[in-house]
C-alpha cells in the first residue's frame, strides 16, 4: 500500500511538472502571437481551488480501499484457527507414527495357572487379595514354599519338628488362624501368608532372605 501511494505520489509530481512546462511554452506561444502573457498564463494553469486531475484520481483510489468488516475480520480469524488446528493436528499424527519418549506401560503379567481347590490356588488367591502381583506368587511364594515342603501340608521337620506348609515352628503358632491347623491347608497358608507379611513385607522378600541364609 505504501508503495502505491508513493507512486501515485511520484505520478502527480510529474503530472504537476509537466503541467507547469505546458503552461510555460503556451505562455511563449502565445507572447510570439501577440496575446497578453498574463491571459495566456490564466489560460495554461487550472483554476483556482480546483484539484488536479491526478490528486483526485489518488484520493478516489484510497477512499475505494473500505476496512474490513468486523463479520470478514472473524471470517479470516476462523480461516486462520482451522488451518493452525489443521496443522498441529498433522504434527501430532507424524509424531504418533514416529514414534516418542514416553515409556508405555508394560502390560501385567497373566496370572499364574494352578489346579482348582489345591493349596496353590488357594495361596494365589490369598496373595491377590493383599494387594499383591500375581508374581508374588509364581516368583516367589512358590518356590519358596516348594523349598519348605514341596506344599504337603503333612510336611514335618524330623530334626526341628516344623510343620505344614509354611513350616511353621512349632507347627502349634498356626493354631491362632484355626483348630485344624494340622488338616487344612487353607489354615495353614492364611498364617503363613500374615508370617511372611510382619516379617518380610512380600513372599520375594522372604524368599530372598531364605536364598541368603537358608530359612525364612
Amino acid at each position: 500500500m505504501l508503495l502505491n501511494r508513493m507512486s501515485l505520489r511520484s505520478t502527480a509530481a510529474v503530472g504537476a511538472a509537466t503541467l507547469v512546462a505546458g503552461a510555460t511554452f503556451a505562455v511563449s506561444a502565445f507572447a510570439d502571437d501577440g496575446v497578453d502573457p498574463e491571459i495566456a498564463a490564466s489560460a495554461a494553469l487550472p483554476v483556482e481551488g480546483e484539484a488536479p486531475a491526478d490528486e483526485t484520481v489518488e484520493d478516489d483510489f484510497f477512499a475505494s480501499s473500505e476496512k474490513p468488516t468486523e463479520e470478514e475480520l472473524q471470517a479470516l480469524r476462523t480461516q486462520a484457527e482451522t488451518e493452525r488446528d489443521a496443522a498441529l493436528g498433522s504434527r501430532t499424527q507424524t509424531f504418533a507414527t514416529e514414534g516418542s519418549d514416553i515409556e508405555e506401560e508394560e502390560p501385567e503379567p497373566p496370572t499364574p495357572t494352578v489346579p482348582a481347590g489345591s493349596a496353590k490356588e488357594i495361596a494365589l488367591q490369598l496373595v491377590l487379595d493383599q494387594g499383591w502381583p500375581a508374581s508374588e506368587f509364581s516368583d516367589c511364594l512358590e518356590p519358596l514354599w516348594e523349598k519348605e515342603s514341596n506344599w504337603n501340608h503333612t510336611a514335618q521337620n524330623p530334626s526341628s519338628g516344623a510343620y505344614g506348609i509354611p513350616q511353621s515352628l512349632p507347627g502349634n503358632k498356626m493354631a491362632s488362624h484355626g483348630s485344624d491347623w494340622q488338616t487344612n491347608p487353607a489354615t495353614q497358608i492364611s498364617w503363613g501368608i500374615d508370617y511372611i507379611k510382619g516379617r518380610y513385607g512380600t513372599p520375594c522378600g522372604a524368599w530372598s532372605h531364605s536364598q541368603s541364609v537358608g530359612w525364612y
